[in-house]
């Protein structure tokens, strides 16, 4: 069974009202369009470079020396999001390290991240077709300023799980439960 079959079948479980999850885990970041069931009706995958994941956040706390959880709270307390430009996970910490010699907070280097992240996966979201009510899953949906970021470039209020995390695992799980993919 393919990962994005488990991401559509697990949220469908949780909220059988979903037509659309996002996904946006530690190595990549997907959109699935939901269909009737939890079957996957089309879908956009970011695989190939950690630009708008998990490990794309792990960087850049490094970089603004952050522990990771502190990065959502201190999104939500900016005044204004810093203008990050790159999306390439390499060329964004350059920017990072420069925006931090610059004076600028912190609090508005990590909302520019967060925005940053958003822009790339609402893009994604964009081509497969946003059909509410969304759904956001994968570990950084448990970082909030992703959560406002990602809402505020979609224009949608997302349902986020109490574990988001476990989406993929709880839809594989239903899928070998059924004998279904």
């Amino acid at each position: 069974m393919t990962e994005i079959s488990c991401y559509a079948r697990g949220i469908h479980h949780l909220y059988p009202e979903a037509q659309t999850v996002i996904d946006i885990g530690g190595q990549d970041s997907k959109v699935v369009a939901v269909g009737p069931g939890g079957k996957p009706l089309d879908f956009a995958m970011n695989d190939k470079c950690a630009a708008g994941t998990g490990r794309f956040l792990e960087v850049i706390a490094r970089a603004l020396e952050l522990d990771l959880d502190e990065m959502g709270p201190r999104a939500l307390r900016a005044r204004r999001a810093a203008d990050i430009s790159s999306t390439c996970t390499v060329f964004a910490e350059s920017e990072v390290v420069t925006l931090v010699a610059e004076g600028v907070p912190r609090e508005e280097i990590v909302a520019g991240i967060c925005r940053s992240i958003a822009r790339r996966v609402g893009g994604m979201a964009r081509r497969v077709g946003v059909e509410p009510p969304v759904a956001f899953a994968g570990g950084v949906a448990k970082n909030v300023g992703v959560v406002r970021a990602l809402e505020e470039v979609l224009g949608e209020t997302l349902i986020v799980p109490e574990e988001p995390q476990i989406v993929g695992a709880l839809g594989a799980a239903l899928l070998a439960r059924d004998g279904t993919d």
